[in-house]
């Protein structure tokens, strides 16, 4: 997809998913303003691509001044912006591991509190094709033990997608992606990378495999484009079909082990 001299605004930028979001869009000839607390990561994407189309602006986006100074930032560098990737996010455990009052409102502050200034200020900024995607995840709808922070997170930007995108209409368009297991190893700080998954945790997938930080960036990309310009507030689960499968003890292979379930 040709993306040209577009502007493209991410959160947690620098590794994972984002990182792999930031070198899409620059592969694809857009401008990126990229935010994320892991200055030395990010300062390697700099070495690598150049500050000619890569701002990065470091900080934490849990905190307002963080946001402000990012938004601000950006309408320095640019005139306009053309799509925001609210990606930014992180697990502070849950109630199994007595997850603080603090904890879980951090997590909320950049999963959910970020997305949503961000696109306040910002939205005068879009242009007519503009584009804001949220990064939600499977664990909205579905959940393993001491979660409860993480998932929460991801269910309020399931919810601000749907609201913003009626509050926007007509002005920007609003989806959210949910991936299931992605691998992000190889977009990490490792340089030499070796997956360490079985060949199990592949073929539990209906697609026969794991998913690659590359399978975000791809629908990432294609919400952005014209072709999915008819595509709002919905949110798309990239999970290999994983979360479709219905699943009980002793069906289909899978046994239940109450003693390890804590």
């Amino acid at each position: 997809m040709n993306f040209q001299d577009k502007v493209c605004v991410i959160t947690g930028g620098a590794n994972g998913i984002g990182r792999c979001i930031v070198e899409e869009f620059l592969k694809a000839g857009a401008y990126v303003a990229f935010n994320d607390i892991d200055s030395e990561s990010a300062e390697k994407l700099i070495l690598t691509y150049g500050h000619e189309k890569l701002l990065f602006v470091s900080g934490d986006i849990a905190e307002e001044e963080t946001i402000i100074h990012f938004a601000e930032e950006v309408k320095k560098r640019f005139d306009h912006i053309d799509f925001l990737i609210n990606n930014a996010c992180m697990s502070k455990g849950g109630i199994l591991s007595d997850c603080s009052f603090d904890d879980f409102n951090y997590t909320l502050r950049v999963g959910v509190t970020a997305p949503y200034m961000l696109s306040k200020l910002l939205m005068d900024y879009f242009s007519l094709d503009g584009a804001i995607i949220n990064i939600a995840s499977t664990r909205a709808f579905m959940s393993q033990p001491d979660t409860e922070s993480y998932s929460a997170a991801k269910g309020g930007i399931i919810a601000l997608t749907h609201a913003l995108s009626s509050s926007l209409a007509g002005k920007v368009r609003v989806n959210a992606i949910s991936p299931g297991w992605i691998d992000t190893g190889a977009y990490q700080k490792e340089k030499h990378y070796t997956p360490k998954y079985t060949s199990a945790d592949m073929l539990q997938h209906p697609a026969g495999r794991v998913g690659e930080p590359l399978d975000i960036a791809k629908m990432v990309l294609f919400l952005c484009s014209n072709a999915g310009s008819f595509i709002a507030g919905e949110n798309i689960t990239i999970d290999g079909g994983m979360s479709k499968q219905m699943i009980y003890h002793d069906d289909q292979g899978w046994t239940f082990n109450p003693h390890k379930a804590r």
